[in-house]
C-alpha cells in the first residue's frame, strides 16, 4: 500500500507548504498539497471556489483530494488548514504519521498577512484567525503524531527536528 512519508497538518500560516517542501527535498520524495489539487480539479484558485461554489462545495473536493492523495501519495503530503475537520479525513489519518505544526497567534498573523486569498480571513485577518486556531487547535494536537512548535525557528530547523523524530 503507498502511504506519504508524512502529512503536514496546521492552521494558516503554519507553514505546511515552506516545510513540507523542504522536508521532502531532505527524503528526496515528492510534494503534494491538497488545496494545488483543489485547484486542479476544479480549474480555479481555492479562493474563487468560495466565492463562486461556497465553502460546502470546497470541503466536498478537499475531501476527495486528500482522500486520493492518503492511498496513491509516497511523499510528503499537506493538508489544507481546514481538512481537520472533516471526520472521515480524521479517521484515514489516523493510519499515518500527521505533522502538526504548531504556531502562535502573532507567528501566523505575520506570515499570513492580510492575504486576500485566504477566503476565510478576509474580513477581519486577525480576529478570524484567532477563532480558527482555537476551533482546530484540539483536533490538530489529537491527530499529531509529531508535534512541532514552529515560533522563532526557520523553516530548516523545523524541517531538522521531523526528519529525526521520524527517522
Amino acid at each position: 500500500m503507498t502511504r506519504p512519508k508524512a502529512v503536514i497538518i496546521g492552521p494558516p500560516g503554519s507553514g505546511k507548504t515552506t516545510v513540507g517542501t523542504r522536508l521532502a527535498d531532505r527524503l528526496s520524495v515528492g510534494f503534494r498539497d491538497t488545496d494545488a489539487d483543489v485547484e486542479a480539479i476544479a480549474g480555479k484558485p481555492v479562493s474563487e471556489i468560495f466565492i463562486d461554489d461556497g465553502e460546502p462545495r470546497f470541503r466536498e473536493l478537499e475531501r476527495a483530494a486528500v482522500r486520493t492523495a492518503l492511498a496513491e501519495h509516497d511523499g510528503v503530503l499537506a493538508l489544507g488548514g481546514g481538512a481537520i475537520l472533516d471526520e472521515g479525513t480524521q479517521a484515514l489519518l489516523a493510519e499515518h504519521t500527521v505533522v502538526y505544526l504548531e504556531v502562535g497567534l502573532s507567528d501566523a498573523v505575520k506570515r499570513v498577512g492580510l492575504a486576500s486569498a485566504r477566503p476565510l480571513l478576509v474580513l477581519n485577518p486577525r480576529s478570524r484567525l484567532r477563532g480558527l486556531l482555537e476551533e482546530r487547535l484540539p483536533v490538530y494536537e489529537r491527530l499529531g503524531t509529531i508535534t512541532v512548535n514552529t515560533g522563532g525557528r526557520s523553516p530548516d530547523e523545523i524541517v531538522d527536528q521531523i526528519v529525526k523524530e521520524i527517522s
